[in-house]
């Protein structure tokens, strides 16, 4: 009964590549990082907000985990098995994107949605980022899509193009 109870402990908490504290900050970093992109959009009243920034952050940042670990579990060290992490790129990419066109609408000949749709779209690889321990990348990505978010709008604003 001890025993099994040390496999079941073990199962639940085994090693990994990244030590859990690495996890947990790289989960919260991404977390932080997409909260800026979600808050412009909850101020500016969009369909996705800070809620869907911040899910869509999280999930890329565990796949990017996932990825990382998986790559180097011992259990899939063997010829029957080939991991690719750039897989995970692609299918977060993917599966985004598709999430990100369903906000985009086409209603009385005008387009709506389309930049609430980037900046879910660009949630993901800022998430992936941090996810896969490239934290710099996320936090460039972050500052350069609230730029054109938040001062672009103003300028858009100012020349009369909103």
């Amino acid at each position: 009964m001890e025993q099994a109870l040390a496999d079941i402990l073990a199962d639940i908490l085994p090693r990994t590549a990244v030590p859990y504290h690495v996890i947990l900050a790289r989960i919260c970093g991404a977390l932080l990082c997409v909260t800026v992109i979600g808050i412009e959009r909850e101020m500016r009243g969009r369909p996705a907000g800070l809620r869907t920034h911040l899910l869509v952050g999280l999930a890329a940042a565990v796949f990017g985990l996932l990825a990382g670990e998986v790559v180097r579990a011992p259990i899939y060290d063997i010829d029957q098995v080939r991991s690719d992490p750039l897989r995970v790129v692609e299918a977060v990419t993917a599966g985004v994107a598709f999430l990100a066109a369903g906000l985009i609408v086409f209603a009385k000949g005008e387009v709506h949605g389309l930049t609430t749709g980037a900046g879910v779209w660009l949630a993901a690889p800022i998430g992936l980022s941090v996810g896969l321990g490239f934290w710099i990348i996320a936090i460039f990505a972050t500052l350069v899509g609230t730029v054109v978010l938040h001062l672009l709008y103003q300028v858009e604003r100012h020349l009369g193009w909103k």
